[in-house]
């Protein structure tokens, strides 16, 4: 991934040094289980792992003659032990090493994201909390609907992130499972027992049965999670957008002191990072599509998968750090314009309580069609510019038929407000 869109935690564990660590790690916890179970020397362990190391330049100046990126990694670290360097990738396949240690990592990066998904939830909470009366119009197809509150919207974002933590602890547990099973998972060379031992040393599950590869379906639930993650954090980002437009104007993205919105006009404040956002849920998304594919292999592997695999797995990842990290300091910079939210919910003049109009008078005796026939005529006057309550208390069926306490309930904002408490506790906010 590009550096723009990397944070340091995530370049980390990412980086080449740090992968090929846990190659290294894999290799010597492999040798560790087969010492635990008699199948070394003993001591053997500790002088591998005292003078074992590796050279990535080493590494690549290897794989030109090799071919073959493990098989140069394990003559680089062999080269400098001594006798007891013969143990090292005793018994195991390349993917042994290579999807173990792919395991460690993506388990990490889960860990990592799971951090950020939290902090934005916490986010979400405190500003749901600080806005859960600042009251605004719901929209619908685009449409004024009726009247929410921003902090309702807020808690809407926030119900979805507590899912999509769910669906992330889930995808690192999936994928907190390695495989040291032989060339085509039967164990031939590498008992179940040393499996077992080898994967708890690092913190992982013992796969129930791989063949040369852990099966794909693993990853794609990882990819699957991850996409759906992006997509959450893309309708939030449109929304924000959206209602940044200058003739809504209800939010806008911090502007800082110094920032430039356009080099040919001075005046414009745009919503750049949460169209940032938007673009990169874009990329997130169509790396699903190569993991899905990736899951068919012929028999017991091919090679398909390694090079779309070196590709998302590391960009996909970390872009949904970089994602949720930035979201959350959107959320946390928002400017929020209350009154414009208010301006906005009453510019049609009440129209949004029409509903209420209609259950008014279906209570009093009127079908529901004869109720609703009554509430969009008066509507429609509105859409010419009438005031919707005006019309409305003009008109003479609501004459005959409401009082004008009734017809005050009807465009009473907190009818709408009132079950805001049950959903505010439900979601723990």
């Amino acid at each position: 991934m590009i550096e723009r869109y990397t944070t340091p935690e995530m370049r980390k564990i990412w980086s080449a040094q740090n992968k090929t660590q846990r190659w290294l790690d894999v290799e010597i916890a492999v040798c560790q289980g087969l010492e635990h179970f008699d199948q070394l020397p003993k001591g053997t362990t500790d002088a591998i792992r005292s003078g074992a190391s590796f050279n990535l330049d080493r590494i690549a100046e290897l794989e030109k003659e090799t071919q073959h990126d493990v098989m140069a990694f394990v003559k680089n670290v062999t080269e400098d032990l001594g006798a007891e360097g013969r143990f090292v990738h005793y018994g195991v396949t390349s993917y042994d090493i290579v999807d173990t240690a792919l395991s460690m990592l993506l388990r990490d990066s889960l860990t990592q994201i799971l951090g950020r998904a939290e902090t934005l939830i916490h986010v979400l909470k405190v500003k749901a909390r600080k806005h859960r009366e600042t009251v605004m119009i719901g929209r619908t197809h685009g449409i004024h609907a009726e009247p929410i509150t921003f902090g309702f919207k807020l808690a809407t974002w926030l119900d979805e992130m507590n899912r999509n933590v769910q669906r992330l602890e889930q995808a690192r547990a999936s994928i907190s499972v390695g495989k040291i099973s032989g060339a085509v998972g039967t164990h031939a060379n590498i008992s179940p027992d040393v499996e077992q031992y080898v994967c708890s040393l690092l913190g992982l599950e013992a796969a129930p049965i791989s063949t040369q590869i852990i099966t794909r379906d693993r990853h794609a639930q990882v990819m699957s999670t991850l996409a759906i993650l992006a997509a959450s954090l893309e309708r939030f980002a449109t929304e924000i957008r959206n209602m940044a437009r200058t003739e809504i104007r209800e939010v806008q993205e911090r502007f800082s002191q110094g920032q430039k919105g356009s080099s040919a006009m001075p005046h414009k404040r745009n919503p750049w990072n949460s169209e940032t956002v938007t673009g990169l849920a874009r990329v997130v998304r169509g790396n699903l599509i190569p993991m899905l594919e990736s899951m068919a292999t012929w028999h017991e592997r091919d090679l398909t998968n390694s090079s779309v695999e070196r590709v998302i797995l590391p960009d996909t990842t970390t872009l949904c750090d970089w994602m949720l990290w930035k979201f959350t300091d959107i959320l946390e910079g928002l400017v929020v314009f209350p009154e414009n939210m208010l301006r906005n919910l009453q510019q049609m003049g009440g129209l949004v309580f029409s509903e209420q109009i209609m259950l008014a008078l279906i209570k009093t005796g009127l079908s529901r069609e004869e109720a609703y026939t009554v509430a969009q005529r008066n509507a429609a006057k509105s859409w010419e510019g009438e005031d919707f309550r005006e019309a409305v208390s003009a008109d003479p069926v609501v004459i005959e038929r409401l009082t004008k306490e009734q017809l005050d309930h009807a465009f009473d904002m907190e009818y709408h407000l009132a079950q805001l408490t049950h959903t505010f506790e439900t979601l723990g906010i």
